[in-house]
């Protein structure tokens, strides 16, 4: 190409190595990234099965405050203020004192969460509240998630 003094121009844009580069660049960003936001979800989606277990969690310690007991007769489904089993809702399949497990001193509370999310659908979240001298200490199953 000439200009107008009947010199060579020379054309600009970028060459087919400067777009490799860039394109290669972009690659290995997305190698990293995608998987730390797929971690970062799971994380998330957990944060909402953990938070499904508070109102019994809170009902139960005052129900163990109020009556001295973690018993299911007293402190079960609908009594004194616990709520009853839920159901579906966002990321988590149900809620629910685990009955069969619920003594004097100790009660868990199950969270099963929805089957879509994929890693959480194999990770049922109990959380054991065992009384002790009038106090309820909770502890969890959570290893991998949280």
């Amino acid at each position: 190409m000439l200009n107008s003094n009947n010199k060579a121009c020379k054309s600009r844009g970028f060459t087919l190595i400067e777009l490799m580069i860039v394109v290669a660049i972009i690659g290995i960003l997305a190698a990293v990234a995608i998987p730390a936001y797929q971690a970062n979800t799971s994380k998330a989606n957990y944060t909402e099965i953990v938070l499904a277990a508070s109102p019994y969690k809170t009902a139960i310690e005052i129900c163990a405050l109020t009556k001295g007991t973690l018993a299911i007769l007293t402190c079960g489904h609908s009594l004194n203020g616990i709520p009853a089993a839920a159901t579906a809702s966002g990321k988590v399949t149900s809620a629910a004192i685990t009955t069969g497990t619920a003594n004097a001193t100790n009660t868990a509370i199950t969270v099963v969460p929805e089957a879509s999310n994929g890693i959480l659908a194999t990770n049922t979240y109990v959380l054991t509240g065992t009384l002790v001298n009038g106090k309820v200490t909770w502890t969890d199953n959570c290893t991998t998630l949280c």
